[in-house]
């Protein structure tokens, strides 16, 4: 759920010797990125309540969850640069600062516009943060310290994962929708003053060379696009003239950020990049599984509440088996994948989510939670938990040192933009069989999104079985979880 484009040798290197630092600045920055993984969970089990409350229209509810994961995922690789090349301390601070105020935005939004766009605006500040906080992590820590640290960094995606469930709704049931949002406030502001203690300013990057700004603005507004193409067809259609007008202005603008990246001296992803098979084909999984997980929150959350009629509490409860589960998988995937190779693991993982989909598909329209959804949840999760760490392992093999950070950092934005992307198609399948926000509706949708589901992770597994290069990392070193 990060990205880092700082030097790795440090972990690499036996001979660091530096002293030993304190853990408080870890702590800090783990702190501060625990609240933008949080941001993508903690919003999902609110939404009924945020529609209700704002009058949200049936179809824009999902913009909710999906600005704030495009802003993060398509300006995330920017924010690398950017930590690069100035003052670490700096852009983690504007970016903390900037999370902050959006998050108080947020929660005092009057309107479904002004959310949306304070989300986006969570959204950039979480694409300068996150970086930036890896970036002063690896070049604070060294040694085993270093090791430490990273493994205590990656352990935070499914720890905010599982918490954001939870604390969602916690916070809705006993205060209101707003204070999912209001909560990052005194967290970031006591965040802001330590890292004015804590960090040392004036540590500049070492980059150089102009900033890939137009390479940023159009992969974003070329998403942006087309998450808005889908957002209109359960009203115009999928086959409307304005659905497919925006269907291929989004794909103009996309093609457009290739061309950008081929003649831009410094581009978000070298060209090189596209020619990693092990990268690109696990970026491509990534993609489309974090797109059926975060839509498994959005739909769960809206039939949980509208069509079973439990409270926001419950449905935070309800889904910390799902959470749960793909920690413990992530488990038995970092020990089975020196003996079976990633391409098994991976494989495996998709045919589980698949089925797990085609679970949640068959349910009635008045289910059981424990009967029809927990079963669908804790396939779902061990699926995921499979595939999770097998990809990231594909991935990275392989890699140069000097091009770890880049590759991470595109793991890291494939993860976010299948966030966006997932939710939106999802939600886009579910509403063109009915208004989301009414129970009918949502009853209706339900299936449909997740026969959508079942069948492209049924696919995906078909294709890693071909595509997925099988790697088997060491016996003794633990794979990376999401």
């Amino acid at each position: 759920m990060s990205a880092t484009t700082a030097p790795q040798s440090p972990l690499h290197d036996p001979s660091a010797t530096a002293a030993r630092q304190p853990w408080s600045v870890l702590f800090l920055l783990g702190a501060a990125q625990f609240m933008v993984v949080l941001d993508i969970t903690v919003v999902n089990v609110a939404l009924p309540s945020i529609g209700a409350a704002l009058d949200f229209a049936a179809a824009d509810l999902q913009w909710v969850v999906t600005i704030y994961v495009l802003f993060t995922g398509g300006l995330l690789l920017l924010g690398g640069r950017l930590a690069d090349r100035f003052d670490r301390r700096l852009v983690f601070l504007i970016g903390l600062s900037l999370f902050t105020a959006a998050s108080l935005a947020s929660g005092l939004a009057p309107s479904p516009g002004a959310l949306i766009a304070a989300r986006a605006a969570q959204g950039l500040g979480a694409a300068l943060l996150t970086p930036a906080a890896l970036s002063i992590l690896t070049t604070t820590y060294t040694g085993s310290q270093l090791t430490k640290a990273l493994s205590a960094w990656g352990a935070i995606g499914s720890a905010g994962a599982a918490v954001g469930v939870l604390l969602g709704g916690v916070l809705t049931s006993a205060l209101s929708w707003e204070w999912i949002f209001l909560i990052n406030v005194p967290v970031g502001l006591a965040a802001i003053a330590l890292t004015l203690r804590l960090v040392p300013a004036g540590e500049q990057g070492v980059a150089e060379g102009r900033l890939d700004l137009p390479g940023a603005v159009t992969v974003v507004a070329g998403l942006m696009v087309l998450v808005y193409a889908l957002d209109g067809t359960s009203e115009h259609g999928w086959g409307s003239a304005r659905t497919l007008l925006l269907l291929v202005l989004a794909a103009v603008l996309l093609a457009a950020f290739v061309l950008v990246e081929r003649v831009s001296p410094r581009p978000l992803v070298p060209p090189a990049t596209w020619r990693l098979r092990s990268l690109v084909s696990s970026g491509a999984v990534v993609l489309v599984i974090t797109g059926i997980l975060v839509g498994t929150f959005f739909l769960n959350s809206l039939y949980l509440q509208h069509v079973l009629d439990a409270s926001a509490l419950e449905t935070g409860l309800g889904f910390l088996p799902l959470a749960l589960s793909i920690g413990i998988a992530a488990q038995v995937a970092s020990r089975l994948l020196p003996r079976t190779g990633t391409r098994v693991v991976v494989a495996v993982g998709l045919a589980l989510v698949a089925a797990g989909a085609a679970v949640l598909a068959a349910a009635p329209d008045e289910a059981s939670y424990a009967a029809h959804l927990l079963p669908g949840f804790l396939v779902i999760g061990v699926g995921m938990g499979l595939v999770f760490p097998g990809v990231t392992v594909t991935g990275l093999s392989g890699v140069p040192a000097e091009e770890a950070g880049l590759a991470s950092g595109f793991l890291a934005t494939s993860h976010e933009i299948g966030a966006a992307l997932g939710v939106a198609v999802l939600a886009a399948i579910a509403a063109t069989a009915g208004d989301i926000t009414t129970l009918t509706g949502i009853a209706a949708g339900y299936q449909d999104g997740f026969i959508a589901a079942a069948a492209v992770a049924a696919a995906l597994g078909a294709i890693a079985l071909w595509s997925v290069p099988s790697i088997r990392p060491p016996q003794e070193a633990a794979a990376p979880t999401h």
